[in-house]
């Protein structure tokens, strides 16, 4: 990296200094006719350019990172003054005395300022593309850390539903354990991914709430309907399933009364429309209704789905409903360029 950023300096050099010389023989061309020999003209115009690139790489080379960046702003322009008077001193005055000194230091200051706007222009696009970088790997990095959580917080919730069947020395324990591995081989599989089918995860979703389904027995009525066209529609992996969680949780498994959970996913072009609706207890501590599950997946909504989700949680009296829009295209445009 250290060897392609210092050879696209060298020749980015090269090129400024080839530009600068062939503008200043233009700018010289008219008067061609006052030189002996082409070789009299020619060297004057590499003569200046050289002056003219020697002001501007003591600027950009020292002055700028030692002075400039250093916040010495007095000491900086003092510096880069001198040395544009110096450079048109010992070019100008040769020639033509005070006159010449004078005019060849505004041609300086115009041609250093002309270098300064590129370098400052070049500088600001690198740091804008590594701030990007850096923001890139940031969000990798966040992202991963929440998907880790994910994983046990699933298994947490899972095993508790297990271990109350295995308590009431239910037969279908066995079975669930089995279930269980699936679901857990699917997250683990999954977490591994940028996006999965969205047809998976819904998969996914369904048989999580079978196992529930068993552990709540006829005390809770869950629907889950799907509609519209699933078809090539990917989104990011586990990122539906606290919503689920925090419905059993705070919903059917909260109370010993009969409870309800009805959870509907509509597809309207590429956009996912998601809504839980489940009854709960008359009280309820609002404090627990935000869980790790649902904080996790609100951060993972804003990295990953910015300006691209509307997530609308309505805590009412008797019902807690979580509507949830996405769209999905981020997601196809990602496989595909993964592709």
């Amino acid at each position: 990296m250290l060897e392609k950023s210092l050879k696209n300096t060298i020749l980015i050099n090269i090129g400024a200094f080839l530009l600068v010389l062939i503008l200043e023989i233009l700018s010289m061309w008219a008067i061609k006719d006052r030189f002996d020999t082409n070789y009299s003209f020619f060297l004057h115009g590499l003569n200046y350019t050289i002056a003219i690139m020697a002001v501007i790489w003591i600027n950009h080379f020292i002055f700028i990172p030692s002075f400039f960046d250093k916040r010495r702003y007095f000491l900086y322009t003092i510096l880069l003054i001198g040395s544009v008077f110096i450079g048109a001193y010992l070019k100008g005055y040769g020639e033509d005395g005070w006159y010449g000194v004078y005019k060849m230091t505004f041609f300086l200051i115009y041609t250093t300022g002309t270098g300064m706007a590129a370098f400052f222009l070049r500088r600001n696009l690198i740091i804008q593309r590594e701030n990007a970088e850096k923001e890139k790997l940031q969000k990798e990095i966040e992202l991963n850390y929440l998907k880790e959580q994910v994983n046990p917080h699933f298994l947490f919730n899972s095993l508790n539903s297990i271990y109350s069947l295995a308590r009431q020395h239910s037969p279908e324990t066995p079975d669930l354990v089995m279930q269980l591995s699936e679901l857990l081989r699917y997250q683990l599989e999954s977490s591994k991914k940028e996006t999965v089918l969205l047809k998976e995860e819904l998969e996914f979703i369904e048989n999580y709430l079978l196992l529930e389904e068993k552990r709540l027995s006829k005390r809770c009525t869950i629907e889950f309907l799907i509609e519209g066209n699933l078809l090539g529609l990917r989104i990011s992996p586990m990122l539906l399933i606290p919503f689920i969680e925090n419905a059993v949780k705070h919903g059917a498994q909260s109370t010993n009364e009969q409870s309800i959970i009805d959870i509907s996913v509509a597809i309207k072009n590429t956009t996912l429309h998601f809504c839980v609706d489940n009854s709960k207890p008359p009280i309820v501590s609002a404090s627990k209704r935000e869980g790790l599950g649902l904080e996790n997946v609100k951060r993972r909504l804003n990295l990953l789905y910015p300006n691209a989700h509307l997530l609308e949680i309505d805590d009412m009296e008797k019902v807690y409903r979580v509507n949830l829009s996405i769209d999905l295209t981020l997601s196809i445009l990602k496989k595909t360029a993964n592709d």
